[in-house]
């Protein structure tokens, strides 16, 4: 069956965008977010953005009201994190601290490659379409944050695999993962607000008419159309297959740095060196209201448990 052609908007000659990977990141220089941006440059950084997937600005030192008003040009922000809460003078900032409630500690140490991978929020039926990240407090050193390219993780499936995962479904849901040890406010937090989906495998991207191989490691739990040990195995292989280097871009942080990544077209990973070190580490994040996913067939998402994602 031929698939719909991939189609990604063009940009301006005159935004500097410096491509960082083979599948996926860039930076962009030249333009100043702590101000309102002329609308050409608001559509040459979406465009940017629907190409490399994430993009990073340098030396941009934004508080809080710049980094909300810097968001709000590409769309509707969410609460900080619907499970966790947000800054209480403004709601749509969340505190991504070294220490915070939504981290968990790992017990005995069951890592695997794909170990801390995950897309924000696809416990939701509707999931951020993107989120902005900024840096603040950096480590001289360590702190590094990865992303991967979902939709070429895809297309570097064989065909009969391609075909295959096509029809299949994934049960995403927000829970205290196993063989880890969640603190007190984790546990109530994640009980009070509860979110599962029914997401398809393979979700079309609104956009660019891609194919993503949506597999969010943290919170895919299961494929129901397959027998509980095809799950797993499978789950698995797919959950190796998408972090491969080949798929990925490492982003070394700078004080003001900002990354800003499709939430529909990758998964990140979140540094655990920083552990290790006596460093401390203070990032602040908004995300923007997304669609459901729809599949391969046409199939939108269901919901299983919990709300949809509200405005702000």
């Amino acid at each position: 069956m031929s698939r719909p052609a991939q189609t990604f908007p063009d940009i301006s000659s005159e935004l500097d965008v410096r491509p960082l990977a083979v599948h996926i990141g860039a930076e962009i220089h030249g333009v100043d977010l702590t101000r309102p941006l002329p609308s050409q440059q608001v559509a040459d950084i979406r465009a940017a953005l629907l190409r490399w997937k994430v993009v990073f600005f340098r030396d941009q030192q934004l508080d809080h009201a710049q980094h909300v008003a810097f968001s709000r040009q590409f769309g509707d922000p969410t609460p900080g994190h619907v499970v966790f809460g947000g800054d209480q003078q403004f709601p749509e900032i969340y505190s991504v601290a070294k220490f915070r409630t939504a981290n968990t500690k790992l017990a005995e140490d069951p890592r695997r490659p794909w170990s801390g991978w995950h897309t924000d929020i696809t416990a939701a039926v509707n999931p951020p379409y993107a989120s902005i990240l900024r840096g603040v407090v950096v480590p001289p050193y360590g702190g590094d944050t990865q992303w991967t390219n979902l939709a070429a993780a895809y297309q570097a499936l064989s065909e009969p695999m391609r075909a295959f995962v096509d029809g299949l479904h994934g049960i995403h849901r927000f829970e205290v993962s196993a063989g880890t040890s969640a603190t007190r406010d984790y546990d109530e937090h994640v009980r009070n607000r509860r979110l599962e989906t029914r997401h398809p495998l393979v979700r079309v991207h609104p956009e660019t008419g891609e194919r993503v191989l949506y597999v969010s490691p943290t919170f895919l739990k299961s494929i129901p159309d397959v027998s509980a040990q095809e799950s797993v195995h499978l789950l698995q292989m797919l959950w190796e297959h998408v972090v491969r280097p080949e798929f990925t871009v490492r982003f070394k942080w700078e004080p003001g740095s900002i990354a800003f990544w499709d939430n529909r077209s990758t998964a990140h990973l979140a540094p655990r060196d920083i552990f290790d070190a006596e460093f401390d580490r203070q990032f602040y994040r908004v995300t923007l209201l997304g669609d459901v996913p729809v599949g391969v067939s046409g199939e939108a998402s269901t919901p299983m448990a919990g709300d949809r994602i509200r405005a702000v």
